[in-house]
């Protein structure tokens, strides 16, 4: 009894050390450069972008990476802004390639034949939100065209590519919308999205202090403030 007692405490003692080490986690430099290349981008910040996507490319991302990177923040920050970032990263590789640097081109995504891409959409955002949508509700039904573009397209088209995983589109997606005014409730949501996906709260807090450095402590301060809402609300 006894020993069953001790090796009871050394199990919840060892699962206790593993979830610190986790919610300890920092961002490794991969995703620091993935949070300062996807914040440059939301705000149109060119020429410090151009620093970043050879900062990204020297910290071991891939080219189809931080390409992949850029395509989905259309969805985000709009096409003007994605493209220009895409036409940055253009002359940043032809450049690199021009001075002799070899940077890894890394895997093209997988075809994907997908039918059903509502289903696969909304299955995909289930499994992000961790909750079930049985009905549509807010700007989903009363404009439920967004619905079946957000469901198809984002969740569907583009998160199923598999350059990138969840945790990686949501780190892009949460420093996007981090150095963006004006979309606190969406930051809210992938903040919790991000939390689900396995991003610790110290990798959030650090993600913003980024925001405060590449863009401004005020946009950092916001980020940080939209966490705690969050925290605060899983707690309840």
């Amino acid at each position: 009894m006894k020993t069953l007692f001790s090796l009871a405490v050394f199990i919840l003692i060892t699962n206790i050390k593993a979830q610190n080490k986790m919610d300890n986690q920092n961002l490794d430099s991969k995703q620091k450069s993935i949070v300062s290349i996807s914040a440059l981008t939301a705000t149109g910040s060119l020429d410090q972008l151009k620093m970043e996507l050879n900062t990204g490319l020297d910290n071991g991302l891939t080219i189809n990476e931080i390409k992949e990177e850029l395509v989905q923040l259309y969805a985000y920050c709009g096409f003007p802004r994605s493209l220009n970032a895409i036409n940055t990263f253009m002359a940043v590789v032809d450049e690199r390639t021009a001075n002799g640097k070899k940077d890894i081109v890394g895997n093209d995504a997988s075809p994907i034949n997908d039918n059903q891409k509502y289903q696969t959409g909304k299955n995909t955002l289930q499994k992000l939100t961790h909750r079930e949508e049985k009905t549509l509700s807010g700007a989903n039904a009363f404009a439920p065209a967004i619905d079946v573009f957000l469901k198809e397209h984002l969740f569907a088209d583009i998160f199923s590519r598999d350059v990138l995983n969840y945790q990686q589109r949501e780190l892009i997606t949460i420093a996007a919308l981090a150095a963006m005014t004006g979309v606190e409730p969406q930051l809210q949501a992938h903040i919790g999205i991000g939390l689900n996906t396995g991003i610790t709260e110290n990798q959030l807090i650090e993600t913003f202090s980024v925001i405060d450095e590449k863009i401004n402590k005020m946009q950092g301060e916001l980020a940080r403030q939209a966490l705690e809402k969050v925290l605060a609300a899983k707690k309840q």
